[in-house]
């Protein structure tokens, strides 16, 4: 006899389940990795390699991604603000728009989808392959020496790949305003020292740190937990892709209302 084909509400509901299961893994093992954090053996070697994967390795991505961002921004503003003849508040609102909120989300993807990526099938493929196991069999724990590294880079990486993204921003904006659409370089970089502030950084700098936060607990979660040979590590690696942007945009928004209030 063929099963009995279930309702909207009973997969709505079997969704929701599957949901909250993945969020609580995510807890349980973030949770460990921030407790092996603390726990020598202190894996120094690791941590930089993990550094120079989510770090070094991206530069040129969001150096690329920040220039054309500030030159699309600071080209919209300007012809935005003709209209008011403010055009010499370009810089000013150039450089709040990156510090608080472009730089720290674009970085935030784009380090989703070039290292977020590439961690959860890098773990997916040592738990397929059974190198995981080999390290427990071993007597390491898998969590301290593959995770913690990953989770620490990701957090103080993310901020400094953030604060590169302002400056090259801020100089493809500056490029755009003053070298193509005559904005005096004065009027510009007084109305940036007027408008921005170390609040704004600050705001930028902790969301960055957040969202490289999320990026590797999600991807790691992912990675170590997948299964089913190949496909099943693209469909964990195409998990965290999704689930790091959509988490990045969740966070953001709840951010900015919580430090717009503080500030």
């Amino acid at each position: 006899m063929s099963e009995r084909k279930k309702s909207p509400w009973d997969q709505g509901l079997d969704q929701l389940l599957g949901a909250l299961d993945s969020l609580g893994t995510t807890v349980v093992l973030t949770s460990q990795t921030l407790i092996w954090l603390f726990r020598p053996p202190f894996r120094v070697a690791q941590v930089i390699r993990a550094m120079e994967f989510f770090g070094v390795q991206s530069i040129f991505l969001i150096s690329l991604t920040g220039m054309f961002s500030g030159m699309v921004l600071a080209l919209q503003m300007v012809h935005a603000l003709k209209s008011f003849n403010q055009q010499g508040l370009v810089g000013g609102i150039v450089a709040v728009s990156l510090t608080r909120e472009i730089s720290p989300v674009f970085s935030g993807l784009m380090v989703t989808a070039r290292a977020g990526s590439a961690l959860a099938a890098e773990l997916g493929n040592m738990r397929v392959t059974e190198q995981i196991d080999a390290i427990t069999t071993m007597g390491v724990s898998p969590i301290q020496y593959l995770l913690s590294p990953r989770l620490l880079a990701a957090v103080l990486m993310l901020p400094l790949l953030c604060v590169l993204y302002t400056c090259v921003g801020l100089s493809g904006g500056y490029l755009v305003a003053v070298g193509f659409l005559n904005i005096d370089p004065g009027i510009f970089f007084e109305k940036m020292r007027q408008l921005a502030n170390g609040d704004d950084l600050a705001m930028g700098l902790i969301k960055a740190a957040t969202f490289g936060f999320l990026i590797s607990a999600i991807s790691t979660r992912q990675g170590y937990y997948a299964s089913g040979g190949a496909r099943g590590v693209g469909e964990a690696t195409t998990r965290a892709v999704v689930q790091s942007a959509v988490a990045i945009l969740i966070a953001n928004y709840i951010l900015t209302s919580l430090l717009t209030e503080g500030i």
